[in-house]
């Protein structure tokens, strides 16, 4: 049987969709695209605008009829309640999770004079921007990674600033003139990293996905950052920002005086996250954990965050970006 992997129809889309179904193909589940137009797709109005989940809704819906068997989504797109009828059967290896900007000239951010106008539709990419003090005018923008470049490369913007990840699954990495330490910018919550959902009651392929995709180490960093956005949600609308990484820790065995041939290798998730507040402040908090606890630290992170700024101070818009 060929599995219908249903796909939005933009070109990044339909890229990163072409990488799941070339491997699943490869790993003997022969696959191929059925794209699904989502409300997102058909409006131009800015995204902060349209709601959560206007590009995943169609896609889902597609799945719960059975027009297809499989969909893949940009993981940030997803709204953070998961959805009963369907099963998350994979997260596979992540692409390159940072922010890239595209500048005139061949520029680096901190080569842009002050006044220079740069492009981005994110709330977050926007509070980070601002809070670096460079004098930017950052300025709304919407549209396909071709849309967002080409006002640049017509003059109507200095720069544009838009996911690394989406520049690497088109073959266009080269055109990012910076590739934004995490320092800088927090990418958002899971970032460069793709969600596989098939239905909750064909258990035969959830567990195929999950066998030929799913990777360990990019689900568990994705849950830690989804968990802060999650729990900010729960109190505040802001501009969120979440970056987790798995590191390998040496941990000396229970009782042992710590020899250096007496432990084990662990993996711990470590988490960074920074939220945007009203009056244009940026709260930063970062956390390690054991990898089994990842939801847990996320939440305990975003906790945190809300203690530092206070419910009151944190009502900008989610952030919700393409």
């Amino acid at each position: 049987m060929t599995l219908r992997i249903g796909t939005r129809p933009s070109a990044l889309a339909v890229a990163q969709a072409g990488t799941i179904a070339d491997r699943l193909s490869s790993a003997g589940h022969p696959a191929e695209l059925v794209t699904v137009t989502t409300s997102g797709d058909r409006s131009g109005a800015p995204v902060a605008e349209l709601g959560v989940g206007v590009f995943v809704s169609a896609l889902r819906e597609a799945l719960v009829r059975g027009e297809v068997d499989v969909a893949v989504h940009s993981y940030k797109d997803l709204p953070t309640a998961p959805d009963p009828r369907l099963h998350m059967a994979a997260v596979p290896q992540r692409e390159d999770p940072r922010d890239a900007l595209v500048a005139r000239d061949g520029m680096v951010l901190g080569e842009l004079p002050p006044g220079a106008t740069v492009g981005t539709g994110s709330p977050r990419r926007r509070a980070q921007l601002e809070a670096l003090g460079l004098g930017l005018d950052v300025v709304p923008i919407r549209g396909n990674v071709d849309t967002r470049i080409g006002k640049v490369r017509s003059g109507e913007l200095d720069a544009v600033v838009v996911a690394a990840a989406g520049l690497r699954r088109l073959g266009r990495i080269d055109e990012a003139t910076e590739l934004l330490d995490p320092l800088q910018m927090l990418p958002a919550p899971a970032q460069g990293a793709l969600a596989i959902e098939c239905r909750v009651d064909d258990l035969e392929l959830g567990r195929a996905l999950s066998l030929a995709l799913d990777d360990e180490h990019t689900r568990a960093a994705v849950i830690a950052e989804r968990a802060v956005l999650a729990t900010l949600e729960a109190g505040c609308h802001a501009p969120v920002g979440a970056l987790a990484d798995v590191v390998s820790d040496w941990e000396p065995i229970s009782g042992d005086a710590g020899g250096d041939d007496n432990g084990r290798v662990v993996d711990r998730v470590s988490l960074r996250a920074v939220v945007g507040t009203t009056d244009g402040a940026l709260l930063r908090a970062s956390v390690t954990g054991n990898l089994d606890d990842a939801e847990k630290l996320g939440s305990a992170l975003a906790a945190e965050l809300l203690d530092m700024g206070g419910l009151a101070a944190l009502g900008e818009p989610l952030d919700r970006e393409i």
